[in-house]
């Protein structure tokens, strides 16, 4: 093999070819996708019969060509802490914050906080803006209100209003999903949580809003 190899290598010579002729081509080059990173609640993490690769958050990602990285926990909000233990700003703090800055952070939430007031509300969601700003100061983040696929009950709005306030003083885009109707075939037998096609109709929602 070694004779074969100088024996083209002679041949380049006399020839007059470069050496360069008879290397390998390298790849091209990939371009990185963009990160796009999640916080919030088991509508984007994944519930029931939906896991977390085909939750409205990751097939968000999948139609813009983006990469994903989720975090969060069911039953957490801005200020509910839920099963976890912890709220979107904690989740934050451990799951995200240590990572190198994404192209756009998406904090979506809100559902869990109905039994807190409004003003509690506003102000933890005022002090994760406040906290992202800080340690991310040039990326793009995006606050996703309140998720309800059925009719939301009043305490709901009052939470919407205040994630609303905290984002429009916080300077970032505010999308509110609870103006969005869904058919029933979006929503699970729970009456909460979305369905597959639910959560692809969340998506297509997310994705168009966010290009």
């Amino acid at each position: 093999m070694r004779d074969l190899v100088r024996r083209v290598v002679v041949v380049g010579a006399v020839l007059g070819l470069p050496s360069c002729a008879f290397a390998t081509k390298s790849p091209p080059v990939k371009e990185q996708a963009p990160v796009m990173m999640f916080v919030g609640d088991s509508f984007t993490v994944g519930s029931g019969p939906v896991p977390p690769w085909q939750t409205y958050a990751s097939q968000t990602a999948r139609l813009l060509g983006w990469q994903p990285i989720i975090a969060g926990a069911g039953g957490t909000g801005f200020c509910n802490e839920g099963r976890a233990g912890r709220t979107f700003q904690r989740s934050f703090e451990v799951e995200l914050a240590w990572r190198p800055a994404p192209d756009l952070l998406v904090i979506s939430g809100g559902h869990n906080d109905r039994r807190w007031s409004a003003e509690r509300v506003r102000g933890a969601a005022a002090s994760l803006l406040a906290e992202v700003r800080a340690h991310w100061p040039a990326t793009r983040t995006v606050v996703v209100g309140p998720i309800w696929m059925g009719e939301p009950p009043k305490k709901a709005y009052g939470v919407r209003d205040a994630v609303a306030q905290a984002a429009r003083a916080g300077k970032v885009t505010f999308l509110d999903p609870m103006r969005r109707t869904w058919p029933k075939e979006a929503i699970l037998p729970d009456g909460v949580h979305p369905t597959l096609a639910g959560h692809e109709g969340l998506a297509a929602w997310l994705a168009a809003e966010l290009a």
